[in-house]
Formats: C-alpha cells, structure tokens, sequence
C-alpha cells in the first residue's frame, strides 16, 4: 500500500494488520498492556485487605496476599511451595526469590488472567527490583501503587478490633466495619477470628519496621510516576472512592 494511502486507512485496520503481521509476539504485547497490575501498600490494620477483595471484584482481577500465597503454595506442593517448605522446615525467613517465584506461579492461573492486586509485596527496593524484572520477562510492568496514609494511633484502634474470617480472607472490625451478626462471617456463617498478634505492642513494633522498610519503597515507585495515595483514615466507601479514582473506570465484564 502506498504510504500516501495510509492516511485514509482507520487506526484500528492498521492495528489488524500489524498483529497479522507480528503474529504471537505482538498478541503477547498487546495482552500484556490489557492487564492491570496495582500494589497496594499500607501499614498493618489501613484496610489492605479490606479494600484489595473489593477491587479485584469489580476490576476482575485476581487478589494476592503473600502469606496466604505462601500457604497456599506449600499447601499445593507446587515448586516454589516445595522451596518454601524446605527452608521454613530450617527456621530460616524464605528469600524474595522463593516468594517472587511464588508471585509467577500465582500470577499465571487463569484467575489472574486480567491481571492482579497485590497486598504485602514488595516491602524492599530489593524485592521492588525483583518483581520488575519478573514482570518484564512478561513483557509487563506494574500500573499502578496506592498507599494507605493512615496515623499510627489510630491504627493501634482498628488492629485490637480486627477479626478475620480465615478460609476466604475476609477482614471485619467491631467498630469501623463490623459483620452483620457478632462474631459471624457475614457469607458463610462461620465465626470470625481475632489473630493473637493483633495487639498493641505487637503493633508499634510491627509499625516501626514498616516505617523504616517501606519508605524507600514508596520513593521508588514514586520516582517511575506510578504512585499515588489514599487517605485510609476515612470510612470504608470513601476509601474506596479514592480508589476508583486513581484505577479509574471498572471493566464492563471480566471475560
């Protein structure tokens, strides 16, 4: 085709044929930008893992949490899982490469096939580095990191009324978010749970780690302009307004 005929041809027939022509490298592009990847960052008790289940539903994506991907991993008896098992086994802290290699297991299950959020990694430069590289074998990169700016007092409240409903991970809280019936998982019926270090001083040393850990973290993401902030002190719907707001539009459908 002549180059003075392009002008009249549409964007989308252009496209077309580029893909035609490209074949499976240019799918693989093209499927990657299509996928949304967001890190949520915040500290313990911000609404993390209120707020992640709530925004991989309506972006249909799939939720990761790193513990429960750690368990979830040992549990399967898949590679990594095996690796995570022999060095718990050992007493020893399992390395970022045991758990960016966990992250590539969970990332490629059809579940995860729109892309994910993920809740609790990275924590370092080091681990942000590594999961970088992972992604761009994929040809992928991270979209999007929202932290949870929260004051530390008011943390020390909503963590001691925490409660969990273990088997799906949903998070209720006796004052800001309680389930319908006292003590109850508001789906399943099942009782609710309070984690044993769900307590004040277990927190202020838990938040002192992550002040001091993930500041060079949120000046990382921040230099690459993919960073933004939400205010976690707020109740639950505003936050997740602020939410939609830096994810922008949800998807139609999740086909």
């Amino acid at each position: 085709m002549p180059p003075s005929d392009l002008e009249n041809v549409s964007t989308q027939t252009l496209l077309n044929e580029l893909q035609r022509r490209l074949g499976d490298r240019v799918r693989t592009l093209m499927d990657a930008a299509r996928k949304r990847r967001v890190i949520l960052v915040g500290p313990p008790g911000s609404g993390k893992g209120t707020q992640g289940p709530r925004v991989r539903d309506d972006y249909c994506l799939c939720h990761l949490a790193t513990g429960d991907m750690l368990r979830e991993a040992v549990a399967s008896g898949s590679e990594m899982g095996k690796k995570a098992k022999e060095v718990m086994d050992r007493g020893e802290l399992v390395s970022d490469d045991i758990v960016v290699g966990i992250i590539r297991e969970a990332v490629a299950k059809p579940e995860c096939r729109n892309g994910f959020v993920l809740d609790g990694f990275p924590r370092t430069v080091a681990q942000a580095e590594k999961l970088e590289s992972m992604l761009s074998d994929d040809n992928a990169s991270i979209d999007n990191v929202v932290e949870f700016e929260i004051d530390d007092n008011l943390l020390v409240r909503r963590v001691e009324g925490r409660l969990i409903h273990r088997p799906s991970g949903r998070t209720y809280h006796t004052e800001f978010n309680p389930p319908k019936k006292a003590g109850v998982d508001d789906i399943t019926g099942e009782p609710l749970e309070h984690r044993s270090d769900d307590n004040a001083d277990t927190l202020k040393r838990r938040l002192q780690a992550y002040h001091k850990q993930t500041a060079p973290v949120i000046e990382y993401y921040r230099r690459a302009g993919i960073y933004s902030k939400v205010d976690a002190a707020t109740e639950f719907d505003s936050v997740y307004g602020q939410l939609q707001e830096v994810l922008g539009p949800k998807p139609d459908s999740c086909e």
